[in-house]
């Protein structure tokens, strides 16, 4: 049986990294905590104390990983952190990061949020050379590659390793004495940097920041390798200035509303698309009401702009995990009302307006249908602030197979008899872009349009070909 879950395109990773404070192992574990919601597979932390690395790790959600004697013994003033979402590798032990390793050059450790698309082939020619892995990570490609260089400085090996593969990363590295934080030329997935007082912090996202207390300083540029050492920051450009693709999807549902990503606060971005939504979609209705927790913001922006009045017609039960136990006993729809609960005091007789903010299967939205119609709705109008799912994400994102994805193979009439309701209808990719008065040049919208910044194959692996080379042609 297909769980809500599955019915969704999954997290990605986050990172943290932490720089000159006596706590730090302690402030990344807050910022772990922070961004949870990127990851719930494994989590880990790496700290330096100066002459050694000390690492621990674990599978499951970062309250259980981290208790106060673990960080206790994650002694040092610099860290880094993670929490994964299998986006590459099996979800084991020795796939959860930071992964750390001892070579020529010293101990270094390695966070990474987003996805190598040419992973596979290198790893199969640094075998052929002897390299022996140990993990299926895509990330510990990277490390085989900075212990192959010759170079001296730390900088100078990151910086030649990355020129080796292609895809979407935001990295962080920890030596003993150095942390590195590295975004990819595109500029895929957030990274960001801030300060606590006299120490440096970079975060996959701002509310990371607000939970250690720490000033935002300014977005990690695309394409850059900041070093933080004794000597300060140093700020590297090392790779060819290409046109910025970020992941629109961030905005859609990934990021917490409270985050400024890309230098835009994703809640307000949110609610732009919930009016432009409205003015798209208009329908006679008595009420609009989000599936929480990611249609919020969107279903308030709808509603302001439709005049309807928004009600919480869905009530989210926020002390479920992943799995659970089902009755013996069928339950109907169980996957989807252990998660949320329909309300027939607010919908009995009414029109309702359901706003989602993506329609990946279509399962889900067929229950939740069913669910608000079983509580008395007259009529179900399903709106989605975002356009048809077509395909499949190579850049970080866990997404389903192109033909599991329901808007690459129906029509959105065949769409809207599957899920049940009266009316379905989507965001259009115009107005996808509405906050940015319609200019979609900077950010990725693979998923929507199959128009992919790094050339794929579709339905398979992308293809191993130069990234500015492909950028050059999408340029154009």
């Amino acid at each position: 049986m297909l769980t809500e879950d599955q019915d969704r395109f999954h997290e990605e990773c986050g990172v943290v990294g932490v720089y000159g404070h006596p706590e730090a192992a302690n402030l990344a574990y807050l910022a772990l905590y922070a961004l949870q919601h990127r990851g719930q597979e494994s989590s880990g932390i790496v700290s330096s104390r100066g002459d050694a690395l000390i690492s621990h790790r674990g599978l499951g959600l970062v309250a259980d990983i981290f208790k106060p004697d673990i960080i206790a013994r994650l002694v040092g003033t610099a860290a880094i952190g993670h929490n994964r979402y299998a986006t590459h590798g099996e979800t084991i032990l020795k796939n959860a990061q930071p992964l750390v390793v001892e070579y020529a050059g010293g101990a270094l450790a390695v966070a990474h949020n987003g996805n190598l698309v040419d992973a596979d082939v290198v790893r199969e020619q640094l075998e052929a050379n002897g390299s022996i892995f140990q993990s299926n990570s895509d990330t510990e490609v990277v490390i085989h590659l900075i212990a192959q260089s010759r170079s001296e400085r730390l900088i100078d090996r990151v910086t030649a390793a990355l020129a080796q593969v292609r895809g979407a990363y935001s990295m962080v590295f920890l030596s003993k004495d150095e942390l590195i934080a590295a975004r990819d030329p595109m500029g895929f997935r957030p990274l960001v940097l801030g300060q606590v007082k006299d120490a440096w912090v970079v975060v996959s996202e701002t509310c990371a920041l607000d939970l250690m207390n720490a000033t935002y300083v300014r977005e990690i540029e695309p394409g850059e390798v900041l070093v933080i050492s004794e000597r300060g920051l140093e700020s590297f450009h090392p790779f060819p200035e290409t046109p910025h693709r970020r992941c629109v999807f961030e905005y859609v549902y990934f990021a917490r509303p409270d985050s400024r990503v890309f230098d835009r606060t994703v809640y307000q971005v949110r609610r732009a698309l919930g009016r432009q939504l409205a003015r798209e979609t208009h329908v006679e209705a008595d009420l609009v009401t989000p599936v929480p927790d990611s249609g919020v913001p969107a279903a308030l922006g709808y509603a302001e702009e439709a005049g309807i009045p928004y009600q919480l017609g869905l009530i989210r039960n926020h002390y479920v995990g992943r799995t659970f136990i089902e009755p013996t006993d069928s339950i109907r729809h169980f996957g989807v009302r252990v998660k949320l609960n329909a309300m027939p005091e607010l919908m009995q007789g009414k029109r309702v307006v359901v706003v989602d903010d993506s329609l990946v299967r279509g399962t889900t939205s067929r229950k939740i249908v069913a669910m608000i119609r079983a509580a008395g709705a007259s009529e179900v109008h399903m709106r989605i602030c975002s356009p048809p799912t077509i395909s499949p994400c190579y850049y970080g994102i866990d997404t389903p197979t192109r033909e599991e994805l329901v808007g690459a193979s129906h029509s959105v009439e065949e769409i809207r008899r599957f899920i049940g309701a009266d009316t379905l209808a989507y965001l259009s990719e115009e107005g996808l872009y509405a906050f940015l008065n319609g200019s979609p040049r900077d950010f990725c919208d693979a998923c929507f349009t199959g128009r992919y910044p790094i050339e794929v194959t579709p339905g398979s692996e992308p293809r191993q070909l130069h990234l500015f080379n492909a950028i050059e042609r999408a340029a154009r």
